[in-house]
């Protein structure tokens, strides 16, 4: 049985399939970097970028300092910002292109429009703002590689087969620095706000309380 102690966060079972494709993905880009070609997708989707080579990306992709990554100090709010990217695409103007790697399964159409997808789009904004804030100049453009395992062959033969699709997401970060704002104000009121009405986990949070209550009461 593993111990907590009060710095530790909650533990959630690890997600080692999709943490395996990314792996490989990195490894299959970093080959790339060497050489500093086009990987064969972005030749399909006729994107203007190869992969970045930059002496930092081992520690902005959390491989020197575990949940780390890229990390910069917001002056307005004084907080620390921090991403882990999967990886980092440069144009041929020299713009920093984010790009973050999605595994799932599924028969539908690969898109960005389920409603719990549009934290991907913050993600990429975030990583946005944050290479800005780094002195690089930034594409809007970000791109979500996709690897979708197939569900519907007649083995498994011990291997999963991918279907492989990028989608671009133009970004806007300016919402960012105003957020940070807002955080700071509220972790430095005495108020504790309003439960947001599309909040699950508060929902669960709540209803679970009046359960350990009603139990309490009853002892």
């Amino acid at each position: 049985m593993s111990s907590c102690t009060p710095k530790d966060p909650p533990s959630t079972p690890p997600y080692t399939l999709n943490s395996a494709v990314d792996n490989l993905l990195k490894n299959e880009f970093d080959l790339l970097r060497k050489k500093g070609e086009k990987h064969e997708l972005v030749e399909k989707y006729a994107i203007d970028a190869i992969p970045f080579s930059h002496p930092d990306l081992p520690k902005w992709r959390g491989e020197v300092t575990a949940y780390v990554g890229a990390l910069v100090l917001d002056e307005k709010s004084n907080l620390m910002v921090n991403g882990l990217v999967d990886d980092v695409w440069q144009d041929s103007q020299g713009n920093l292109v984010m790009v973050d790697y999605k595994s799932t399964s599924t028969s539908k159409e690969i898109s960005l429009n389920d409603e719990w997808k549009q934290s991907y789009k913050r993600q990429i904004e975030v990583y946005q703002w944050i290479f800005h804030k780094l002195g690089f100049p930034v594409s809007k453009t970000g791109y979500f590689i996709f690897a979708n395992a197939r569900k519907n062959l007649p083995k498994f033969d011990g291997k999963l087969e991918f279907e492989m699709s990028i989608l671009p997401y133009e970004g806007n970060p300016d919402w960012v620095e105003l957020t940070l704002l807002e955080i700071r104000e509220l972790l430095n009121s005495d108020a504790i706000p309003a439960q947001a009405p599309e909040c699950e986990y508060c929902a669960y949070k709540q209803k679970s309380a009046q359960i350990v209550k009603s139990i309490k009461e009853k002892l």
